[in-house]
């Protein structure tokens, strides 16, 4: 909290009041020889002042930058208001709540998410919550091969798919045999195609829809393809590009079988890398086989309505053999955010940044393209970031952009060989026409001083 008003007289009060004399002596039971003495190389105190002064002196030098980078986490504007009541006592410090009786308002609100979720992924149930968007595809993919038919522990993950979230399936999934099959993506469009996909079975296939590279996948014909050889589905999606592209639960003939993704663009800030929440969404017949939590709405005995966990598949509540999951971390808190986020904004809040997220970043790309020797990378629709070429070393050009306060992209080369030349850029609802403008100039200018530089003269 901000501000903790005790005075002396309050603290005095509350002493008396348990019988004690100060406040050492609350600490009693602890035995002499493990307290510390003191704390040695630790300067006095300082004033609200001076520590207030000293904090933001430390922040300035994190700088403020105009930020394009999306690659799975993105800033989006939070109304006030969400923070706010999320860092309220109620919310910030509530326990799991195992206690139905004492933990009504906590069980709906995990009630009221579930429910957006599901009206978001199009699918029959939600749990709340993961760890986040990469530790819940790869428990994903472990459902997916405890729901299958047969004992298939082969998984397929197009190379389109966050590699990262790739990296942390790999490491959740490979000491249990499961295999991942990467598939590779068209260099044309970015996107995987059916024929390219291999032959054998599987137990599912991951469609992330939008890819890393931002550009919209096939999704119907995937998950066609999938159902049509006895695998399941499971769509990797962006949960604000949902408010504007077809739900999971609708693609194909049947729909995807699982969804899962972070939640971070509802509601959470960027905050040097989380934490973040994964969400997952199913359905009705593999709901036995999801981690997490459900909340469910029922009656008492005097037909009030009232929340209970209905379903709490880990380790510490059945016997570890029929566990769905071991991570204990389910971001209660981030969930609270994202609810009250999407609750303040509503579907047409919510289609509003998709909207403008998804103009904003047309615009950019209009910009940056018309810059010459500046090129998309793959041709194709996208929702709200896009990968360019351009002539020019990508790690030297955005080291130049961020010297001008810019933060102009993902660089793809390191996880991408092939896209040594290319950056992943983003724009969301919280650009402005100056911003695209002042992106777009600084990187003509780079690029045109690296082109008008002369050569090095060799002497030997």
């Amino acid at each position: 909290m901000p501000f903790i008003p005790h005075t002396e007289e309050d603290v005095a009060e509350m002493l008396a009041s348990v019988g004690v004399a100060d406040i050492e002596a609350l600490f009693d039971e602890i035995p002499a020889d493990l307290r510390c003495a003191g704390l040695a190389g630790i300067p006095a105190g300082e004033s609200e002042m001076a520590v207030t002064r000293r904090a933001h002196e430390l922040a300035a030098q994190d700088g403020y930058y105009l930020n394009f980078i999306g690659a799975g986490a993105y800033e989006h504007h939070i109304p006030a208001a969400v923070w706010q009541l999320v860092g309220r006592g109620e919310y910030y410090t509530a326990y799991t709540p195992y206690q139905a009786e004492a933990s009504q308002g906590t069980l709906q609100l995990i009630y009221e998410y579930q429910t957006m979720m599901t009206r978001l992924t199009g699918l029959d149930v939600a749990n709340a919550s993961l760890y986040d968007g990469a530790t819940a595809l790869g428990e994903a993919v472990l459902m997916a091969v405890r729901a299958g038919k047969g004992d298939v522990r082969r998984v397929l993950l197009p190379a389109t798919v966050h590699p990262r979230y790739r990296a942390v399936a790999q490491a959740m999934v490979r000491h249990q045999g499961i295999e991942l099959v990467s598939v590779p993506y068209d260099p044309e469009t970015g996107v995987t195609r059916p024929e390219d996909l291999p032959d054998g079975a599987a137990a599912a296939l991951v469609i992330p829809q939008p890819n890393y590279f931002g550009m919209l996948e096939p999704v119907d014909a995937l998950t066609d393809w999938a159902h049509d050889r006895g695998m399941l589905a499971i769509a990797l999606v962006n949960p604000v590009s949902l408010a504007l592209l077809k739900a999971p639960g609708d693609w194909g003939q049947k729909g995807a079988d699982l969804c899962v993704g972070d939640g971070q663009p509802l509601g959470i800030p960027l905050s040097s890398g989380g934490p973040y929440f994964g969400f997952m969404a199913c359905r009705q017949a593999l709901v036995r086989q999801m981690p997490g939590r459900i909340v469910g709405a029922t009656v008492d005995r005097d037909g009030r309505r009232g929340y209970v966990l209905t379903l709490q598949a880990r380790e510490q509540h059945i016997r570890r053999a029929k566990a769905t999951s071991n991570i204990c971390s389910n971001q209660g808190l981030m969930v609270a955010a994202a609810t009250i986020h999407m609750a303040l904004l509503g579907p047409q809040g919510l289609r509003d940044v998709a909207l403008a997220s998804h103009a904003n970043s047309r615009a950019l790309l209009d910009r940056l393209t018309a810059i010459p020797n500046v090129r998309r990378a793959f041709a194709g629709p996208f929702f709200h970031e896009a990968a360019i070429r351009i002539d020019g070393d990508p790690g030297t050009v955005l080291r130049a952009l961020r010297a001008q306060g810019i933060l102009g992209g993902q660089p793809l080369g390191g996880d991408y060989p092939g896209l040594a030349d290319a950056i992943l850029v983003c724009a969301t609802e919280t650009k402005t026409d100056e911003d695209l403008d002042r992106y777009a100039q600084q990187l003509e200018r780079i690029l045109s001083k690296r082109r008008e530089a002369p050569p090095c003269a060799y002497k030997s």
